[in-house]
């Protein structure tokens, strides 16, 4: 026997084992619990058999699902790739969950249980076409808490404040509709609509009215009286709410926005963490200009080792920037859309990077340009995607020769 293959679908309190031979003979099945315990368990086992047997390589995959698996993952990767017997070759695999769902359905008549995944995850395995072995990674994965944890509180952040929008139409629905104020989440708005009612609003006096603007705003507005002028306007026009709503209302508001300030200020606390860690790993995204130490951060945390990708068409893959083809025969449509699958954090911080660099980078704004000209609907979603998939390339480039990026006006010169 010169392959041993091991099949593991974890859980929450246990793991379900399956040890296969390389011709799809089953050698024995088991349950370890999900701790240090079940970890050695596992691990003896899978020496005993090697030995038993003189088995040369040994394969070990596992689902990547949540973080039930993490611990036992690294364990054996600490255990068995760390080895100084040079023997021993074993290869550890965590394997997309929606890609063994899809090996599975090629079996007719399986049942849905733990046994049967491991013994499908085991099959896999002896199929082959499996992703990069897994390899030590401790700073990555290390960067990756951090940058998903702030792209959760991002993603907060903006279903919370759809939710304000929502109530500040109940309490000023013109301030909705037509804003005098760049950002209706500034402080200056947030204070009209916070400690202002449209009926006040509409009785004060302009003088007022620019006093209270320009106090909120610690005199940065430029022209104040037409701001006022306006506010009071839309004051006018704006519905009134029913009076026994209004105290509801206020209280509602007044949890949203310290909610929005209490996460706005975690992101922040974050940010300056994420800048801690991206100093200990060589780096030449930043010469990017447009791309901070957080968005490099966040695409260096995803992508890992470079080395992982061939080239930068299997990195846009891993992203989920490839679009589908529909051809048969001598038809092939002209209209594809974007595959659904992919990382999506990777997608979120790239898209987020090419949104700044386009208003940077005199290259990457004529594409965007033209990609956003090419159709009449959804413009700028469409150019700021394609945009992102055109960094790819720059990113995969920058990252796997390690050079830094010459923008087109020094390239030129």
């Amino acid at each position: 026997m010169s392959q041993l293959l091991v099949g593991i679908d974890v859980s929450l309190k246990s793991h379900h084992v399956h040890f296969m031979k390389e011709d799809g003979a089953s050698l024995q099945e088991f349950s370890i619990p999900n701790n240090q315990e079940g970890a050695r368990l596992l691990l003896q086992r899978v020496m005993t058999y090697r030995e038993k047997a003189k088995v040369k390589d040994v394969k070990i995959g596992l689902e990547a699902t949540s973080n039930y698996g993490w611990h036992l993952a690294h364990f054996l990767h600490d255990h068995l790739c760390s080895s100084a017997d040079e023997s021993l070759s074993p290869a550890i695999y965590v394997l997309n969950a929606r890609k063994v769902s899809r090996f599975k359905k090629g079996y007719d008549t399986l049942p849905k249980n733990d046994r049967v995944d491991a013994w499908v995850i085991a099959d896999h395995l002896r199929f082959g076409r499996l992703p990069h072995a897994m390899k030590e990674a401790a700073q990555y994965e290390a960067l990756q808490r951090l940058t998903r944890t702030r792209f959760h509180l991002v993603k907060d952040i903006a279903r919370h404040k759809t939710y304000v929008m929502n109530q500040v139409f109940l309490k000023f629905s013109g301030i909705t509709q037509e804003s005098p104020f760049s950002n209706t989440f500034g402080v200056t708005s947030m204070a009209v609509i916070q400690e202002l009612e449209p009926e006040v609003i509409a009785q004060m006096s302009l003088e007022e009215l620019m006093d209270f603007i320009q106090e909120k705003g610690n005199n940065q507005f430029r022209e104040p009286e037409e701001a006022a002028k306006f506010l009071k306007k839309i004051a006018r026009d704006s519905f009134r709410l029913h009076p026994n709503m209004e105290d509801a209302v206020n209280v509602s508001l007044s949890i949203m926005s310290s909610t929005i300030l209490h996460l706005t200020s975690q992101v922040k606390r974050l940010d300056k963490e994420i800048q801690k860690v991206i100093k200990a790993i060589p780096e030449t995204l930043t010469s990017i200009k447009g791309i901070g130490p957080v968005f490099s951060g966040g695409l260096i945390a995803e992508i890992g080792d470079i080395q992982r990708f061939k080239d930068h068409h299997a990195l846009a893959k891993y992203t989920g920037l490839v679009w589908s083809q529909h051809q048969s025969g001598e038809y092939e449509s002209e209209s594809t859309s974007r595959m659904r699958t992919g990382n999506k954090y990777l997608r979120y911080y790239l898209i987020q990077a090419a949104d700044t660099i386009r208003k940077h980078d005199s290259e990457y704004r004529a594409f965007y340009q033209k990609k956003f000209h090419e159709v009449p609907k959804h413009q700028h979603k469409r150019a700021l995607v394609l945009t992102a998939r055109k960094l790819v390339r720059l990113v995969y480039s920058l990252r796997k020769t390690n050079q830094l990026y010459l923008p087109p006006e020094r390239r030129n010169s």
